[in-house]
């Protein structure tokens, strides 16, 4: 059983409600408003790992960005690639990784899927035009950038979560100790500042409150992601093991840049 840690920052969110199955199972059966809205989430988490896999495919951006608009719009939107996936054969990213290489498969040539583009693409995603191939994956094999993308985005959307509990909470200060001393370092690949460094900067009365305010701030991130995990996974048994293969993700790249 995966430990859950529980704080004063928990909120509201201190257990998911739905897990990504149970919606994608809801994208099956409910009003066609719950259905674009699973779809548009599907979009969200997903056309940055399209996209890279297929720059690292040999693809230019341009090819990459239509086949990538060309494979929602045909195959998850058009042909309901979501509704037909099934739990019992695997992870979903991996279901869509698979219909991904067959969709490029058979449109032998990205040409062809841009005559067939219309200005400005199909679908709408956020960031597109200012998205590039992020540098740990420009070295990847397809798969590991598709991997490396995913998991990123993920960690994204936790740490956004985490510094939203922490500010609601009233706890922005463990949020900017917790980032200055923990997550700095590791994204830059640099040395953490001293606790004494941090207290003068944020006023913190003494060095062991500046490490409990990190230690509840490195909770919160856990319970946090393995709230993440368990909305894909479903099932807390699997928790963990996911979040070993997260981490091996984002660590065949080095620091996240």
């Amino acid at each position: 059983m995966v430990r859950r840690d529980r704080t004063d920052m928990g909120g509201q969110n201190a257990a998911f409600q739905t897990t990504q199955w149970t919606q994608i199972v809801q994208a099956r059966t409910d009003s066609n408003t719950r259905r674009r809205e699973i779809l548009g989430r599907v979009l969200g988490r997903y056309w940055k790992p399209v996209y890279c896999y297929l720059c690292r495919r040999g693809h230019d951006p341009e090819e990459a960005k239509d086949l990538t608009q060309g494979f929602f719009h045909e195959i998850v939107l058009g042909r309901g690639l979501v509704q037909r996936a099934d739990r019992a054969k695997g992870r979903f990213r991996t279901f869509l990784l698979t219909a991904l290489c067959r969709y490029v498969t058979s449109c032998r040539r990205a040409k062809g899927a841009r005559k067939r583009m219309p200005e400005g693409g199909f679908l709408r995603l956020d960031g597109w035009e200012s998205f590039g191939l992020p540098e740990p994956v420009q070295a990847a094999t397809p798969e590991q950038a598709f991997d490396h993308a995913w998991a990123s985005a993920l960690l994204d959307r936790v740490l956004a979560d985490v510094e939203r509990e922490c500010v609601a909470a009233g706890k922005a200060a463990h949020w900017a100790v917790f980032s200055a001393r923990v997550l700095g370092p590791i994204l830059r690949d640099a040395e953490p500042p001293s606790l004494s460094v941090l207290c003068a900067e944020y006023r913190i009365s003494s060095e062991s409150q500046a490490s409990n305010m990190i230690i509840t701030a490195k909770r919160r991130f856990r319970a946090c992601l393995e709230r993440h995990i368990l909305e894909i996974v479903g099932s807390e048994a699997e928790v963990d093991a996911e979040i070993r293969d997260l981490i091996e993700m984002l660590s065949f790249g080095g620091a996240r840049k």
